[in-house]
């Protein structure tokens, strides 16, 4: 079957670890179910592969096809959006709390291909009404941002949210969900055309990249990282949360402890979500009447541009590659 995949990581040159190309079709071990794949959108995790970076204990066995979320049909016609976190059956708690973790791509062959193979419970049923190409990048950004904005730090109508960056797949999540939601939304940007997105997207605030925010808000989410992270300290109310969910500009950043000591600050680390979050998001998107911003659309085989712009940070919103 087609498939992209990275042949063996390379830190230094994530490109030259692409291939797209032939890959046997994946096995369907009893309690798994295969998807046929319509549409499957490209998260900064699949250049994190490529790299060989992974937040594991254990490494990556290439070659390994990339690929987080998806969408498309059972063999039976069913259509259905893939739930991309695996963990132990019998952790059903909070997957994300699992020793045992793993998102397609990592140990298990992921969606950028014909087929993909997933535990049933992965696989949730499409409502009618959704779309495939929606509902394709709700597994790893929308779903980190919905964990973010609702389970992290429990925001409610009127309170006040700062997205730090504007332009990428989580941070119009952020932004889109949390309009949807009642809540005030200010983002930032290093770009005008980043802030006139934002604004598009329901960001009633644009500031510029690390600009004094005119007061306080009651939530941060900083995917962005050390370049931000001053910023997003300086920003937040007391009682307020700063959540952290990517590391683009860098892992390591410095901290002053005195504001968030005298000012009650909670520091949240997040990532993905659980099943019933996913179902929750699902049904979010669908009543709301969400259109999640799409960026491109393109066939699989056309991927290798649209990846080589992720690589070098030039993505407006999701890309999403079609069968």
């Amino acid at each position: 079957m087609f498939a992209i995949y990275a042949e063996k990581p390379n830190p230094e040159n994530p490109m030259a670890a692409l291939v797209l190309g032939q890959r046997p079709e994946p096995d369907v071990p009893p309690g798994w179910v295969r998807v046929k794949v319509s549409h499957a959108s490209l998260n900064r995790h699949d250049i994190f592969t490529l790299r060989g970076i992974t937040g594991h204990d254990w490494p990556t066995p290439f070659p390994m096809i990339l690929g987080t979320d998806g969408a498309g049909t059972l063999d039976d016609g069913t259509p259905v959006v893939i739930y991309p976190l695996i963990g132990s059956d019998d952790w059903r708690a909070d997957e994300t709390q699992d020793p045992q973790w793993h998102i397609l791509g990592e140990k298990t062959p992921g969606t950028f291909a014909d087929y993909v193979a997933v535990p049933r419970r992965n696989a949730v049923a499409l409502p009618r009404g959704l779309e495939a190409l929606s509902a394709s990048v709700l597994g790893t950004a929308w779903l980190t941002a919905y964990r973010m904005i609702f389970t992290k730090a429990r925001l409610r109508p009127g309170q006040t949210m700062l997205v730090q960056g504007a332009t990428g797949g989580m941070a119009t999540a952020l932004i889109q969900l949390g309009r949807a939601a009642g809540i005030e939304v200010w983002a930032t940007s290093r770009s005008r055309e980043g802030l006139a997105l934002a604004e598009r997207l329901g960001a009633t605030r644009v500031l510029a990249a690390n600009e004094p925010a005119p007061r306080k808000v009651d939530a941060v989410f900083d995917n962005v990282g050390a370049s931000t992270w001053a910023h997003s300290i300086e920003s937040v109310a007391r009682g307020g949360v700063v959540v952290t969910a990517g590391l683009t500009t860098g892992r390591v950043a410095p901290l002053d402890l005195l504001p968030v000591m005298v000012n009650q600050v909670t520091i949240a680390g997040s990532f993905m979500g659980t099943l019933a979050e996913m179902q929750n998001l699902i049904d979010f998107v669908h009543q709301s009447g969400i259109r999640p911003e799409i960026g491109e659309v393109v066939p699989m085989e056309e991927a290798l541009e649209p990846i080589r712009r992720m690589v070098e940070g030039r993505v407006r919103g999701k890309i999403v590659f079609t069968r």
